[in-house]
């Protein structure tokens, strides 16, 4: 099918901005869809499926739409990614200093309903599919919302084990690198300024997840980031620290496991447990949620696939 669009009033800088250095843009548009696009001024002309095309047609307005400015290609990968059926007016609003920020597919706004909605939430899926940064966000939103009093992210210190030692360094050295995807999110949403402002009140903590052991969390929001590096006793640990008017989210990718092969991991174990208790989610991330470049579907989809071939024989 051929879809024929003239863009107007004609705007040579937004056309510009529409299609991207070299048209590179476009190019990425092609390759998501599998269209080919044609244009010449402010005609343009897509060719391919008819679904495909007019999904490119789609995206291509909404773009222009924003083209008054130089447009980043993530913008152009989350546009993509976005489900054109689904209602924007309806999502979630997050206070926090994005103000584009909202769900892309109808499982990351399943997740942001489902940790709207429950004490403990699960999000489970490969990588950039956003269950880390919705958590985080959902987490800004409430502390700003005054619905908690701090916010407590933690992750495994070190994959397979937490041994710190051999690293170098203060124990707040040690463990930075392994949370620094936390304080990045944290920067993005909030802002440096506010961020450290945050951590001076401790209205906010990071930590390994060791230094949970023994506490209990009231009136707090607290992440369990890359959950599949956990044992299955650090697991439960983690979860029954839980207090009176606080919330979890439990993340982690159950394909890039990092304990040793005879280490149950206690994502998948708590799946197994907890998928009957009222009160806990879980959501299932897939590769058709991943937000990133648009390779890194295809990745997670290769690597899938080896895995059921291998499993196979």
């Amino acid at each position: 099918m051929i879809l024929r669009h003239t863009f107007a009033p004609p705007n040579n800088t937004r056309l510009g901005h529409l299609c991207g250095p070299l048209d590179a843009h476009l190019r990425r548009i092609e390759e998501a869809l599998d269209v080919k696009i044609a244009h010449r001024h402010e005609q343009f002309k897509i060719d391919g499926p008819k679904a495909n095309a007019q999904r490119a047609m789609e995206v291509l307005q909404a773009l222009y739409e924003i083209a008054q400015r130089v447009i980043d290609p993530a913008v152009v990968q989350l546009t993509l990614a976005s489900d054109s059926s689904m209602d924007e007016e309806e999502a979630p609003v997050l206070a926090t200093r994005r103000p584009d920020l909202r769900a892309r597919t109808p499982t990351q706004a399943l997740y942001l309903e489902n940790i709207a909605n429950h004490d403990i939430t699960l999000g489970i899926g490969p990588a950039g599919t956003g269950k880390t940064y919705l958590a985080v966000a959902c987490a800004v939103d409430a502390l700003e919302r005054s619905a908690v009093q701090r916010i407590v992210l933690t992750r495994p210190a070190v994959e397979a084990g937490e041994r710190l030692g051999f690293l170098p360094g203060d124990l707040t050295q040690k463990v930075d690198p392994y949370l620094r995807p936390l304080y990045d999110a944290l920067y993005d949403l909030m802002g440096f300024d506010r961020v450290q402002k945050a951590f001076e009140r401790n209205a906010l903590e990071i930590a390994p997840l060791a230094f949970m052991r023994g506490r209990t969390l009231n009136n707090a929001f607290v992440i369990l980031d890359e959950a599949q590096n956990t044992t299955v006793e650090q697991m439960k640990m983690f979860l029954t620290r839980i207090g009176f008017g606080a919330k979890a989210v439990v993340t982690g990718d159950v394909s890039q496991i990092d304990l040793p092969k005879t280490q149950p991991s206690g994502l998948i174990d708590a799946e197994r447990v907890l998928k009957r208790v009222n009160g806990i989610a879980i959501t299932r991330f897939t590769s058709a949620d991943v937000v990133r470049h648009p390779l890194v579907a295809r990745i997670v989809d290769a690597y899938d696939n080896a895995r059921k071939r291998t499993a196979a024989h």
